[in-house]
């Protein structure tokens, strides 16, 4: 298939971080940038958690959900894929994220059936921890992850990864970062049938 009739596929992407300097968010702002500047057919949409009701099925009427969980609901639901950034807390993703994942899991859950990426900033292994427990959640959301290329960016080892609002500096990270939203591109094209 030429580059030129690649379908456009649309991207949610997710922060399990709130803080507004997050370098994980400076992970998605830098994947919207490269959408934007050199890879065709991929548009990438920031989906903002942080407004989320921590989850309480009691805040579910006759089988609805309050405005806000069902708005996002439904870009969860129109997305093609997903981009997840995860910062690890204590070996695992982080509340925001979860309880995220958990209001689109509620039936009918809106994740299942699509491809996703992770790709994760911080200390020592970079997130790596949280990325391998978003997996095993995804096995019951029925989540289907890409496998390479990995993105593990340890942001506190020189050079300086990142600048002091959170945004990516270092140019071989964002190289990586492209790959990866290549790889999730393609994997999302040939699972919806419009790539052979």
């Amino acid at each position: 298939m030429a580059a030129s009739s690649v379908p456009d596929i649309n991207v949610v992407a997710l922060s399990g971080s709130l803080r507004k300097a997050s370098y994980n968010r400076g992970l998605i702002r830098s994947a919207i940038q490269l959408s934007q500047e050199s890879i065709k057919g991929i548009n990438i949409e920031y989906a903002d958690i942080s407004p989320l009701p921590f989850i309480n099925t009691d805040l579910e009427v006759d089988g609805t959900y309050p405005p806000v969980v069902e708005a996002f609901r439904q870009k969860i639901l129109a997305a093609d894929c997903f981009l997840f950034a995860s910062p690890e807390y204590n070996y695992s993703i982080t509340p925001p994220l979860k309880n995220a994942i958990d209001w689109a899991s509620r039936p009918p859950n809106v994740w299942a059936g699509k491809p996703a990426a992770i790709v994760s900033a911080g200390g020592g292994f970079g997130g790596g921890r949280a990325q391998y427990h978003l997996r095993q959640i995804g096995v019951y959301l029925d989540l289907h992850f890409i496998n390479k290329p990995e993105f593990f960016l340890n942001a506190f080892q020189p050079p300086q990864k990142f600048d002091s609002d959170g945004n990516l500096l270092d140019a071989e990270a964002k190289e990586r970062l492209k790959l990866v939203l290549l790889s999730l591109q393609a994997f999302t094209l040939k699972l919806s049938g419009k790539c052979e």
